[in-house]
Formats: structure tokens, C-alpha cells, sequence
């Protein structure tokens, strides 16, 4: 008997992990609102994140548009399961969600939660799993208790594949960020930074968070160049994916670096072939440099 109990638990461990490896998910979820304005969901979607005790810590519209608007939005418990992670961790601590007038509806999006964790916290996920999951399902119930279920959209990746995301052969991988500059301290780059981008033309700040204690900085930058930036290669790619913006830069320590362009855009555009990526080879480039302007002494 006890073998048998042995085979019966050996065949569940066996069957769960192989369910885990092929869940999947969308980086982006969406539902919609009729005969509603931007404005009037901003101020719905607003009460329900505070009910939800998230905190809103910056908006802006992508492309300059009036018909495009972001809210990025955090939690306290959010924050500090993210600093648990060394690497690069507090660029998954703000949550965005989308909203793009199209007619008489508004098409609202957010970016999944989960699909970003496991893309950023990969192996290591686990140790914050429980908490995780129940901000991933909070935040979905801001949006699903007003306006609807919320589906999935801009294709789908297992956690093996996220864990592990790379769009092609020779691509970067999470691990290969791009460095801007270092400094000579955490404070100095700090305020450098914050100084640069109160004059900069080309790019604003939308959001940013500073953790003292665990010397870490995250900034949520708009590209604003109307021949270079957000008005460039978003229309490209698909403004639908809204909620996968601004772009940001972390400031650990004394380095402050950003995730390549290579790596950042191709995840949260899971589904861009290769023709169209081409289409906007050089974009990359462009964030890093216009980033490198508010960043490199």
C-alpha cells in the first residue's frame, strides 16, 4: 500500500509541474466601456484602484494623443515583494492600465500582471508566488467589477518561454540590460538624473519611485520626439499595447540602466514579426540615446 501511495503522490508532483510549464499568458488584458469619455473612466478607474488600496503615481498620454491615456499605479506590498529581487526587481512594482477611444467606446487594457513577473522574476518567482498572485488578481478586479471579463489579447507565452523570454536567436535575455552610466554614488546620480529630466524636451517623466533605504530609483520616462519617439513606432507596432507604457530606467546603486529595446518591446509585442520589427530596427537605439541624454554626465 504504501508503494502505491508513493506512485499516486509521484504521478501528481509529475502532472503538476507539467501543468505549470505550460500555463500561458498575455502580456496585455482588455475589456471596454460605451458612450463613456476618457475622463469619466479616469475618475471610475481611479476610486477603484484606491478601493483596491493601490495608490495612482502617474498618467500621461502616448503619443501626445488625446485619445490615448495611461495610469501607472502601485501597492505597497506590490513594492516590497519586488525589492525582494536583486536584479533589476522594482521595475515590475507599477502596474499600467490603457485606455484608447476608438468611436464611441473606450477600449480598456492592462498589462498582466503575472506575464511580467515571471518574464522579470523568472526561477526565482516562487518566494513571493502567494503575493503576487492575489495583486495579479486585485488588479484585474478594478477593471472586471465595472466594465466586464477581461480578455486576453497580443498573443500568449508558457512560463518556461517567459522565464527564459528572448525574441530571436542573438536577442538580448532580461540579464543583458543596457548601461547607461554609473556614478559616484546612489544620491548623485539621483538628483543628476531628476535635474535632467526637469529640462529635457524630449523626454518626461510620468512616474517615479524612490527607495532610499534600498538605494533604488525607478522612472517611468515618455519618449516625446515626434520623428524618433512614441509618435514614430508605436502606430507601427499597435497603440493597443498602450498599457505597456511609458518606458522605464532603474537607477540600483550607482548604475543606472534600462531593459534593451530588443528585449522590452519585442515582450510586451509578443506577436511582431520579424518584417515589422525591422520597420523599426532603429528604435532601440533611439530610447537608449534619448535616455542616455538625461542619465550620462
Amino acid at each position: 500500500m504504501k508503494n502505491k501511495n508513493f506512485v499516486i503522490i509521484a504521478f501528481m508532483l509529475l502532472t503538476s509541474s507539467l501543468s505549470f510549464a505550460q500555463q500561458t499568458y498575455a502580456p496585455l488584458m482588455k475589456t471596454s466601456a460605451q458612450n463613456k469619455s476618457i475622463d469619466e473612466l479616469t475618475t471610475e478607474i481611479k476610486a477603484a484602484l484606491v478601493s483596491k488600496n493601490f495608490e495612482l503615481i502617474g498618467q500621461y498620454n502616448p503619443m501626445q494623443s488625446e485619445d490615448l491615456f495611461v495610469l501607472c499605479f502601485t501597492r505597497n506590498d506590490l513594492q516590497k515583494a519586488c525589492l525582494s529581487f536583486q536584479e533589476r526587481g522594482a521595475l515590475a512594482s507599477v502596474l499600467k492600465i490603457g485606455l484608447q477611444k476608438t468611436g464611441n467606446s473606450v477600449d480598456i487594457s492592462i498589462q498582466n500582471p503575472m506575464y511580467m513577473f515571471y518574464a522579470y522574476f523568472r526561477e526565482e518567482i516562487s518566494k513571493q508566488q502567494t503575493v503576487l498572485t492575489k495583486i495579479d488578481a486585485d488588479a484585474k478586479l478594478v477593471l472586471s467589477d465595472m466594465y466586464g471579463k477581461l480578455s486576453s489579447f497580443g498573443g500568449e507565452l508558457n512560463t518556461e518561454k517567459l522565464m527564459n523570454y528572448h525574441y530571436k536567436v542573438m536577442m538580448p535575455y532580461f540579464d543583458d540590460p543596457a548601461e547607461l552610466e554609473t556614478y559616484a554614488s546612489f544620491e548623485e546620480g539621483l538628483a543628476y538624473i531628476q535635474a535632467k529630466l526637469e529640462k529635457s524636451t524630449r523626454v518626461k517623466k510620468v512616474y517615479q519611485q524612490i527607495f532610499t533605504e534600498q538605494k533604488v530609483a525607478v522612472f517611468g520616462l515618455a519618449f516625446q520626439d515626434i520623428e524618433k519617439g512614441e509618435e514614430k513606432y508605436l502606430p507601427i507596432i499597435g497603440e493597443s499595447h498602450l498599457a505597456a507604457m511609458p518606458y522605464e530606467i532603474i537607477l540600483q546603486g550607482k548604475e543606472v540602466t534600462i531593459l534593451p529595446g530588443k528585449y522590452r518591446i519585442a515582450l510586451y509585442w509578443p506577436e511582431l514579426t520579424m518584417g515589422t520589427f525591422m520597420k523599426i530596427m532603429s528604435t532601440p537605439g533611439n530610447i537608449e540615446d534619448a535616455f542616455k541624454e538625461v542619465t550620462v554626465k
